[in-house]
């Protein structure tokens, strides 16, 4: 039988999806423009990454109401790979296709849930430092200098000289603008977004007082070329490292997005589909020269408070876009590029993590020390070598806390035969005041966090009895560094010429143990299912011993 599915699409929706995708419009229009000439790849490359990054993210991603575009993150790191790693844009874009690539796998294999899980300290470090580059480079704009490409401490360099041949009128515009920014009420933005009234202003100062200040000037109203990316052997063992950043930074951002669509709309986003949207659509992007993109926060929330519902927002913001680029281009022309730096520089200052950066000094001392590890590779070295370290020192941190708590949860004590033997009576020869027997119990979940550590503190106490009771019956996580931490533990009583006897543990953890042989060595009458068994056990190897011992 077949069913008949309805789609619950009406008028009002549609109505609320326009009216967010033209508001939404408003905002991206600046901000592409400004993160393609920031990137280096031209301001039409900007456009056109909102166009399509926008519409096929909407298509086939997995949040209600996201709007995905160049963000300053993807800039940023475009910049990066186009001055350290690559040698001609087809290169770049290659790069930027194959984060497509790996962004797409990483939703069909569902692994991308766990980009979520990236430490918030890296997150707030490269987070602040790539505001700080943003608001850095765009000096040379607002003093009238073209923009510099090679990253903050290139475009430092290129300040003084800047200053000598400065602009007064470009300057004007950049502190009008960048002042009309920080003083619209937020009230209002609903209405007239900041960054558009912003631009607005500057333009219109730019263009009755100082029409000689350098300006966007004409953008390509053609459909862009097609770049076919280089898939030779040699070039992509080159690519494959900042592609694989440049994908984890997309994911974390687009990710962290739907999170916030989630808070404001109620809904729940599929993670692995909106990587795969996103990856498609980053993918489609490299192909036309466009700069690649993700879930953009500032356009997602403007979207929802402006009333969009559905993906149709989307949809709605890149047709009003192509549509401006197709035939309206010739009025972002005179827009002024020191009104467009100071929009970027408001930017850069609102992804800024300030939360974490005006608290700095009540930051643990690890977490501040990865805050600025991050924060100082960010800026002064380069992102993908940031996000890379930063993620290797979080979770190092990360498992040094992790490692107290799982010690904290293993016991080892000595069982005295008077109280052990109890009820089953002391073997022969027994002393009630001994403790022949001894008890490693380990609960909870262990992981290589804690596992060197373990085993150095339970090997000693191993060696002390003639018999050691492995509990595993409490253990509910094992990784393979725990598991084989167990069996340098089963080693040592071996050496020690002290009997094992395992106490089995759940399912999961036995599978753990099973996939290494970790109980291969053990003969099976000695894994037991309970404690009682364990004493039983315990009290026969005692005699037998007992007996050898005065033969």
């Amino acid at each position: 039988m077949i069913k008949r599915f309805r789609i619950n699409y009406q008028l009002s929706t549609l109505r609320c999806d326009v009216i967010g995708g033209v508001t939404t419009t408003v905002i991206s229009l600046p901000v592409a423009l400004g993160f393609g000439i920031a990137s280096g790849m031209g301001a039409a490359a900007g456009l056109w990454g909102a166009i399509s990054v926008g519409f096929l993210a909407a298509v086939f991603g997995g949040t209600k109401a996201q709007i995905s575009g160049p963000t300053a993150p993807m800039a940023v790191a475009m910049a990066v790979v186009l001055t350290s790693h690559s040698e001609t844009l087809a290169e770049a874009l290659t790069i930027a296709f194959l984060a497509g690539t790996i962004q797409v796998l990483m939703g069909v294999t569902k692994i991308g849930r766990y980009v979520a899980y990236t430490p918030h300290v890296v997150i707030a470090g490269f987070m602040t430092g790539i505001g700080m580059i943003v608001m850095f480079i765009q000096i040379l704009p607002i003093l009238g200098s073209a923009a510099v490409t090679g990253g903050p401490v290139t475009a430092a360099l290129a300040v003084p000289a800047a200053i000598t041949n400065v602009h007064i009128g470009a300057v004007i515009i950049g502190l009008f603008t960048l002042a009309v920014g920080f003083l619209w009420p937020q009230r209002f933005s609903r209405w007239a977004p900041g960054p558009i009234v912003a631009l607005a202003f500057g333009t219109m100062l730019g263009m009755a007082i100082f029409p000689d200040a350098p300006v966007i000037g004409e953008i390509p109203m053609q459909l862009p070329s097609i770049y076919l990316p280089d898939l030779s052997p040699h070039f992509l063992l080159r690519a494959i490292e900042p592609a694989i950043i440049l994908a984890l930074l997309g994911s974390v951002e687009s990710l962290l997005t739907s999170l916030v669509a989630d808070s404001m709309t109620g809904s729940r986003h599929n993670s692995a589909k909106e990587l795969v949207g996103q990856g498609v659509a980053n993918m489609a992007a490299s192909l036309i020269g466009a700069l690649p993109g993700a879930g953009a926060a500032l356009g997602t929330v403007v979207n929802i408070r402006s009333g969009g519902l559905t993906a149709m927002s989307g949809v709605t913001r890149s047709a009003v876009l192509l549509a401006l680029v197709l035939g309206l281009g010739r009025f972002v022309e005179p827009i002024p590029l020191s009104a467009l730096a100071a929009v970027l520089f408001k930017v850069g200052w609102d992804i800024m993590d300030k939360r974490t950066l005006f608290r700095v000094r009540h930051l643990r001392r690890e977490h501040l020390f990865v805050f600025l590890l991050v924060l100082f590779l960010t800026v002064f070295i380069d992102l993908i070598t940031a996000v890379a370290i930063g993620l290797i020192t979080g979770a190092m941190v990360q498992a040094r806390r992790q490692e107290h708590q799982e010690v904290d949860h293993v016991i080892s004590v000595p069982m005295l035969d008077s109280h052990f033997f109890a009820e089953v009576g002391l073997p022969p020869g027994g002393d009630p005041f001994s403790a022949r027997v001894g008890m490693v119990k380990l609960r909870g979940t262990l992981t290589v966090s804690s596992s060197q550590n373990i085993a150095s503190i339970l090997g000693h106490d191993i060696k002390e009895h003639n018999i050691v009771i492995f509990d595993l019956s409490e253990t509910t996580f094992i990784d393979d560094s725990a598991a084989m931490m167990i069996a340098r533990l089963l080693a040592v009583a071996a050496q020690s010429l002290t009997y094992s006897i395992v106490i089995r543990p759940d399912d999961e953890v036995s599978r753990t143990l099973d996939s290494f042989d970790i109980l291969g060595a053990i003969s099976e009458k000695m894994i037991v299912n309970k404690i009682s068994e364990a004493r039983d056990i315990a009290k026969e190897l005692l005699e037998t011993k007992d007996g050898e011992s005065h033969a």
